[in-house]
This record gives structure tokens, C-alpha cells and sequence, in this order.
């Protein structure tokens, strides 16, 4: 990707700042609160206004991955990618060797938050490691991976409910129901977004106490009631594919291959820490914060979720039948073992954590639009990074996210495909910007933040790079291989349209001399939005 830069790109306007009616807002000055006064300073040193609510703690700005990342959805949702492959090795093998690969990243990509801590910081840490190129590639990756993880997130919501309360209401699994109930969840959302980063985060703090509450429910459940207690089922492989196993993955006469597809499992249920980095611009100490935010979310989610589905599997009355349930073996499962109000009970928290994780992927999406069009990434940026003067949240990247998120869903409608999408995305744009950092790092890339694991980096950034690889291959198996289509196809599409468009018209975040030409804008953009008042 070229690095040269076109001599005049997009500024901050304040005309993008978005008010109710006609009154514009008291352009008064209010100091800054002494907490957030460092963080607005490193801010403004990269060139940004602070236009959102910074007020975020430390546990928030962790809850928000954590919730995002929520075993209680991926780790349940999925769980037949695991049984129905390889059986019992598939969580007590399997699940830690994926959550590795996905720490990997965390750790790639808190280093580099800590040094650069901005809202949709993926794009921004691209363009500083590599070029505004691979920035607008990399925002790209990563915002077609927030609108599928969303879009996967609310589909596995809709199945689990079906599957929960679906006989109960007389809801039927077809195309119509689908859409109706992931539009309902997604547009409830968007509205909770909308109204302010404090009653989101709030929510999200709930979240994360919900699912550590609900996860070691469930695990205690399932111990209690499990009839036998066979622990080398944890390390025992079996072939389920094809019909024995519920055709969630086609027949195949090797238990390794397949073992490495059920690795799909918790590499997809691991995702979603970079709502930490997203949210930077929203939390206070982010340079400290966010890094840790992002590695202990991933750490305490794959504890948990190897504990919890530990006792899943050792719960399971009958491991072959169980395998053929295919994507119904949480509810086979349940249903064969745990009393009818205690199940109920699960399910109700379940289903509350699964709609919270779609809340802050919401959250985290809409933070990635408003961050790339900022400077000038979107069509319609101008109306893309606008921010409410009294909510302080991008309100129209909130409700563009959501949007296209229900769109993808009804163009792929099936599960595993999505699933796959979301995780090829994801992961290219995690590792685009670890991978720039190995060559810039100690080159371009001298000054770290505090959060940093100094020379080791270079040996996790290699280590990411082959992780990419083998997340790819994995991604696009049968009967995922639509997965491989959809990247080819965005792949091309991103070549063409960069050079043939975007190279000479994308500017990219604001560098050098940018950045001092932009502090009296915004100064009037603080102004205007009462910084430190709220």
C-alpha cells in the first residue's frame, strides 16, 4: 500500500457535530476534569477533538470486551462445532490451544493501544505502522468484521431463543421469524446506544457481572447433575462428521483435520476484545487501561469458558447421541439432566447476557464508523461522524452499523457461514496492524506507552502472522467455503477501489504539521460540545 499522502485531505468540522432542533448549544468553556485532563492531551497530540463522553473506568472499558466476547454466547451458540467434530478433546484440548491463539493478538494488540489510544485505534495503528494504505484496509477488515460479528452475535441470540422458549411461544425456525426477531434485538440496541455512553456501559458493566454470575451457575449445574463423572472424555478424540455428528461438519476420514476445524469454536467465541481499543476515546487512563481491558478480558473469558464447558462435557448423559444433536446439543443436554425451573432460570440469564453482548458489539461497531470517518474513510462522512451535542455518542454511525448488520444476516442466512465471515475478517484486521508493528517497531515505531512487553513483541507478531494463516484455512472449509468467495471478493473489490479511487482522495488520520493545523478547530469543536461538563 502506498504511504504518500494527497497534500490536502478531510478536517474536523464542526458542522458534523449533530444538535437537537435548531438552538445551538452555549459555546462557554468548562475546565477539564482533572482524571480526564492527560488523556484529552494525548488526544489532541494525535490530532482529535475530544467529541465523545469520556467516562468510562477501568472495569468498564474491560466489560465492554468481556461482554462482547461473552462465552455464554459463542461458547453455548457454537458449542456443536466442538461436540459434533471431535467430541469431549474438542473443549478439553481444543479450547485452550484457541484461546492461545486469540491471547496472541490481545497482546499484539495491547501494545500497540497503549501506545495509541483512539477510537477505532485498528485503523489508526495501521496507518501510523504501515501507511494510510493499509490504514484504509485495515478499517475496512475490521468494520466488515464488526457488522458480521454483530450480524452472528444476534442470529445465535435468535437460535438460542428459539430453541429455548420457541416450542413454549410457537415460533417455527424459518426465514421470515429470523428476521423479524434479529431486526426487534438489534433495533433495541441501536436505541440504547443512542441515548449516551453512561446508560450503555452501565448495562455492560451489568454484563460482565451477569455472565461471570450465570457462567459458574451454569458450571455448578452441571457438575451437580451430571449422572457420571468421566473426565477422559476431555481427552479423547472421536470423528462425528457427517451424519453421526449432525452434519455440522461433512464427513471426513481425519480426526486431525477435523479437530482443527472444531477450533473454530473458541477462536470465534474469543473475539470481540477490540471493543476495548474502540472505546479508548470514552475511558479515562486509556493509555493504561485499555491494554489491560483488552488481555484481561480475554484471559478471565477462557478461564471461565474452559471451566463451564468442562462441566458441559462432563455432563452429557451419552456422548454419541449427544454428537448427533448436532447444532441442539446445549438444549439436548440440558434437557436430558436439569430440572425444568432451574433450567428455565439459565436460560433467562443466557439470554439476557446474549443480547448484552450484541448491546456492545453494537458499541463497538458504531465507534469504528465514527473513528473512519473522521477522517474522510466512509461515503457520507461528514454525516457518518456526526456526534449528538447532548448523548455524545455517533448517533448515525450507531444506526448505520445496525442496519447493515440485519442486512448481511438476511443475504447469508446461514449460521456457520457468518460465523466463519466474522472471523476471517476480524482476524486480518487484528493482525494487519501486529504485523506493521514488527517492522516498525524500533524503526518508525520508538516511543511505547506504559503498558509494554518490549522486545518480546517481535516474537508475538510473528507468531500472529502465522495464526492469520491457519485462522484463514480453517475459516474456509466446507461447508463454509462461501467464506472463501466473500473474501476474494472483498479482497479485489479493495485493491480496485484503492487504487483506483482512494489513493489519491484518502488522506488518512492526521500526521505532522496536520496535527497543529487542527488544534484551533478543535478548540471550537470542545467548545461547542462543553468538554469535561458532562
Amino acid at each position: 500500500m502506498a504511504k504518500n499522502r494527497p497534500t490536502k485531505g478531510p478536517t474536523p468540522k464542526s458542522a458534523a457535530i449533530q444538535r437537537p432542533g435548531n438552538k445551538a448549544p452555549t459555546a462557554k468553556q468548562f475546565p477539564l476534569k482533572p482524571e480526564i485532563n492527560e488523556d484529552v492531551k494525548l488526544l489532541h497530540s494525535m490530532g482529535y477533538a475530544q467529541e465523545l463522553s469520556r467516562r468510562m473506568s477501568s472495569f468498564s472499558n474491560f466489560a465492554v470486551s468481556f461482554s462482547i466476547i461473552c462465552i455464554l454466547s459463542g461458547g453455548i451458540n457454537s458449542l456443536g462445532q466442538g461436540i459434533s467434530g471431535v467430541g469431549g478433546a474438542a473443549i478439553g484440548i481444543g479450547w485452550p490451544i484457541g484461546c492461545l491463539i486469540s491471547l496472541l493478538f490481545a497482546v499484539g494488540m495491547a501494545q500497540i493501544a497503549s501506545a495509541y489510544p483512539t477510537a477505532g485505534g485498528l485503523y489508526h495503528w495501521g496507518s501510523i505502522l504501515g501507511g494510510r494504505g493499509w490504514g484504509w484496509a485495515t478499517a475496512w477488515l475490521n468494520l466488515i468484521g464488526l457488522v458480521t460479528v454483530l450480524g452472528a452475535i444476534n442470529v445465535g441470540t435468535f437460535y438460542f431463543f428459539l430453541g429455548a422458549f420457541g416450542s413454549t411461544l410457537g415460533l417455527e425456525d424459518n426465514l421470515m421469524t429470523k428476521a423479524i426477531f434479529v431486526t426487534i434485538i438489534t433495533v433495541l440496541q441501536a436505541i440504547i446506544n443512542h441515548r449516551g455512553i453512561k446508560l450503555t456501559s452501565q448495562l455492560t458493566d451489568f454484563s460482565g457481572y451477569l455472565i461471570f454470575t450465570v457462567s459458574v451457575l451454569l458450571t455448578i449445574t452441571l457438575f451437580a447433575f451430571a449422572p457420571s463423572y468421566d473426565f477422559s472424555r476431555l481427552w479423547t478424540f472421536a470423528n462425528y462428521s457427517g451424519d453421526v455428528g449432525g452434519g455440522v461438519w461433512p464427513m471426513t476420514s481425519s480426526t486431525f483435520y477435523l479437530f482443527m476445524l472444531c477450533l473454530l469454536l473458541p477462536i470465534y467465541t474469543i473475539t470481540g476484545f477490540d471493543a476495548s481499543a474502540h472505546t479508548s476515546e470514552e475511558t479515562m487512563k486509556a493509555a493504561t487501561v485499555v491494554p489491560r481491558g483488552i488481555v484481561s478480558s480475554v484471559l478471565w473469558s477462557a478461564l471461565f469458558g474452559w471451566l463451564m464447558l468442562i462441566a458441559f462435557v462432563i455432563a452429557i448423559p451419552d456422548m454419541a447421541a449427544a454428537a448427533a444433536s448436532g447444532w441442539g446439543v446445549f438444549f439436548y443436554t440440558m434437557a436430558a439432566i436439569v430440572p425444568a425451573w432451574l433450567k428455565e432460570i439459565l436460560y433467562v440469564g443466557i439470554f439476557l447476557s446474549q443480547f448484552l453482548c450484541g448491546l456492545a458489539t453494537v458499541t463497538s461497531c458504531s465507534r469504528m464508523i465514527f473513528a473512519f470517518s473522521r477522517d474522510g474513510g466512509l461515503p457520507a462522512s461528514n454525516f457518518l461522524r456526526a456526534v449528538h451535542v447532548n448523548f455524545r455518542t455517533p448517533v448515525a454511525a450507531i444506526w448505520t452499523g445496525a442496519i447493515i448488520s440485519i442486512l448481511f444476516t438476511l443475504y447469508t442466512p446461514v449460521y456457520t457461514t457468518i460465523v466463519s465471515v466474522t472471523v476471517i475478517f476480524l482476524f486480518l484486521s487484528y493482525g494487519i496492524p501486529i504485523i506493521l508493528g514488527l517492522f516498525a517497531f524500533g524503526r518508525t515505531w520508538t516511543k511505547m506507552g506504559p503498558w509494554n512487553i518490549g522486545g518480546s513483541y517481535r516474537l508475538v507478531a510473528v507468531l500472529c502472522a502465522i495464526a492469520v494463516l491457519f485462522i484463514f484455512y480453517i475459516g474456509i472449509q466446507p461447508p463454509n467455503d462461501k467464506a472463501l468467495w466473500i473474501t476474494i471478493a472483498f479482497i479485489a473489490l479493495t485493491i480496485a477501489l484503492w487504487f483506483g479511487l482512494e489513493r489519491n482522495r484518502f488522506a488518512g488520520p492526521p500526521m505532522g504539521a496536520e496535527i497543529e493545523r487542527r488544534q484551533r478547530e478543535i478548540e471550537h469543536i470542545e467548545r461547542t460540545l462543553e468538554v469535561g461538563a458532562d
